[in-house]
């Protein structure tokens, strides 16, 4: 595989930041080679835990779970909307998000928020307003990402991006980081892969994944 790879993944550690009200995640060791012979983890985590991905099922109980979606949700040719220099809470529009190509199916929203990470500031994200999650919607993207903690406020009395993301069967991916790599790229002209490949847990709302992204060739200009 040529091209460059980028890791677009925050790592899973105890008391790292999660969404209100979610489970705590901790990673402890269970066995350890001194006393067992074997290094094994003991992990306590939420299906929505680090990066990961939303199913629709996730607001809906009648919309389909994580392994009712076929697999060319969670990897494919993405575009990458510049969404940075936003303030705390602000909403990211329509007019925020440009011209999304039609048929785009993965587009990240780059905001930026990551590098905010672990401190208390990354719960005040921008976050997609409903015409934006519509607009993504009418353009045929089925796969959304953002390097925030939600694609809604946080906290929230209400979820209207995914209510309507995940009413239209699409997938959420949430806690990005890395983006701005991957916003150089196509400013250069480079084709943007990702894979956003969730753990196979059986009727889930959402799972972790391991997202990334690769940098292909030129993408030739018409």
């Amino acid at each position: 595989m040529s091209g460059e790879l980028v890791d677009l993944s925050v790592p899973l550690a105890t008391g790292m930041p999660v969404y209100p009200g979610d489970p705590e995640v901790s990673v402890e060791p269970a066995l350890t080679t001194g006393r067992d012979g074997v290094n094994v983890l003991r992990l306590h985590l939420g299906s929505q835990s680090g990066t990961h991905v939303d199913a629709p099922y996730h607001v809906d109980d009648t919309l389909p779970r994580l392994d009712a979606l076929p697999l060319d949700r969670f990897a494919g040719p993405a575009v990458v909307v510049d969404a940075r220099g936003l303030g705390p809470r602000a909403a990211i529009t329509p007019e925020r998000l440009g011209a999304v190509p039609a048929g785009a199916p993965i587009v990240l929203v780059a905001t930026g928020w990551s590098a905010h990470w672990g401190s208390e500031a990354y719960r005040a994200h921008p976050y997609l307003t409903e015409e934006a999650a519509e607009l993504l919607v009418a353009a045929g993207t089925r796969t959304v990402g953002i390097d925030a903690l939600s694609v809604d406020p946080t906290p929230a009395a209400d979820f209207p991006a995914h209510r309507v993301l995940c009413g239209a069967h699409a997938v959420i991916a949430e806690n990005l980081t890395g983006l701005d790599r991957l916003l150089e790229a196509q400013a250069a002209g480079l084709a943007v892969e990702v894979w956003l490949m969730p753990i196979r847990l059986g009727g889930a709302d959402g799972a972790p994944v391991r997202a990334v992204a690769r940098l292909g060739q030129r993408v030739p200009q018409e």
